[in-house]
């Protein structure tokens, strides 16, 4: 018996032993897994913002948030700074989150979460805010533009954070801008312009200034403005009828354009007033004649003014008889009054040219011949006792001229010689030639 108690004493002590040793083993390792794990946190301003610290083993040991300040923002689920803003969400041994509403710029920087072991164990987590870019305004145009005038668009944001970017636009193309970036507390005002010299092409035009940031998504913000370019007026007639004859229905219509529009506009014919208001009706813009005549024939001018200048077009008529054969085929008659003296001239000036070519040439012509025979007859002069001689002598050289003046001879012999009945021959054209010759 007293040895059984003996053995049993020893069992229960060797048990101990290692249930302790065990136990102890356990605490050592848990102590080694008590490490708070946080994550860093992005929100955009005026949202809520959730920190989380999470232990994955906790031996009832207290966990706690401290902002960058490091005020104590919550110990377990012990609220310990006054801000309404702060509320707690879920604590445990575990696990302790908290919530930041309506988050602003300032909340931005470094949390801690702290569990307090021995030694205290912490875990750091970032806070960011990113800044909500404010909507833009379009600055520079004050009044309306006189036409080549410069202007600088301006468009400027403020409140973003980061920096927003800025893009310009007229009507639907893209234009450059030229940006400028400047810090403000924790955020960054943002401008941009366009500059451009401004003509009547702008007048009604539509720039638009387009601000992108990443707390804006698909969804930008954007503003318009559209240009008022004041230009002086430009004028323009039209008429009616191609080839206007006596007895139609004829208006011409004056097409004015400017900004300020000019109203209204002015009818004149051949520098004065119109001479028959009961057939010459001004409607608006409109020139109306009623039924046409030779009286009408005539420059009419439409004027246009605004305060910024004047500015006309005129008109030539020239009224046809109603029977008048190619009126109908003939658009240019609009402007014609008499005889196109543009065309005459043309003429005369070809027939003039042509005239003096053939003088010159002829004249060229007729001097180089006449040298040639004057330089003949000096060549046959220099040995010859008379004309005749000379003459044979230019046509040839002395060694034949013995030879031609034998056949001149001989020919004139043969010819005084004739018989009746060959004077037949005589007739003949060459033969008489040479009988012609030989007499010379």
């Amino acid at each position: 018996m007293m040895l059984q108690q003996h053995l049993l004493f020893v069992l229960y002590s060797f048990c101990g032993i290692v249930i302790k040793e065990a136990a102890t083993k356990n605490k050592v390792k848990g102590s080694q897994a008590q490490f708070p794990i946080t994550q860093n946190v992005t929100v955009v301003e005026g949202s809520t913002a959730n920190m989380t610290c999470r232990v994955d083993y906790n031996d009832n040991t207290s966990l706690q948030w401290s902002n960058p300040a490091q005020q104590t923002l919550f110990f377990g689920d012990k609220k310990a700074l006054r801000d309404n803003r702060i509320e707690l969400v879920r604590a445990s041994w575990k696990e302790l989150t908290i919530s930041i509403s309506d988050v602003a710029l300032s909340d931005e920087g470094q949390y801690t979460c702290s569990l307090f072991t021995m030694p205290v164990k912490t875990s750091k987590a970032f806070l960011t805010v990113l800044g909500v870019p404010a909507k833009p305004e379009i600055t520079g145009l004050s009044r309306p533009a006189q036409e080549g005038e410069d202007v600088t668009l301006t468009c400027t944001t403020s409140g973003s954070k980061p920096a927003a970017d800025i893009r310009w636009f007229r009507n639907d193309k893209e234009v450059q801008g030229q940006k400028e970036v400047n810090a403000t507390g924790r955020s960054f005002t943002v401008r941009s312009s366009v500059h451009l010299k401004v003509d009547r092409k702008d007048d009604g035009a539509a720039y638009t200034c387009v601000v992108e940031h990443v707390t804006l998504g698909s969804l930008p913000h954007q503003v318009t403005e559209v240009l008022e370019v004041h230009y002086p007026p430009q004028v323009k007639i039209v008429h009616s009828v191609i080839v206007p004859q006596e007895g139609q229905y004829f208006k011409l219509e004056c097409m004015s354009k400017g900004n300020p529009l000019p109203e209204p506009v002015m009818w004149t014919k051949d520098g004065g007033e119109l001479p028959d208001i009961e057939r010459m009706i001004v409607e608006g813009r409109d020139l109306i004649i009623t039924t046409l005549n030779k009286t009408d024939n005539g420059t009419y001018r439409c004027e246009a003014s605004n305060h910024l200048g004047t500015n006309r077009d005129e008109f030539v008529l020239y009224v046809y008889a109603k029977d008048f054969p190619g009126t109908t085929t003939d658009p240019n008659a609009l402007t014609q009054h008499g005889p196109d003296h543009a065309l005459i001239g043309g003429v005369v000036a070809v027939v003039v040219f042509i005239t003096l070519c053939f003088i010159i040439v002829l004249g060229r012509y007729l001097a180089r011949h006449k040298g040639t025979y004057l330089t003949n007859e000096a060549k046959g002069a220099e040995d010859a006792p008379d004309a005749d001689t000379a003459i044979i002598n230019a046509e040839g050289n002395h060694a034949h001229a013995e030879e031609k003046k034998e056949y001149y001879q001989g020919a004139a012999r043969n010819v005084v010689h004739l018989k009746s009945e060959n004077l037949g021959f005589a007739n003949n054209y060459a033969l008489r030639q040479e009988y012609v010759r030989c007499i010379m």
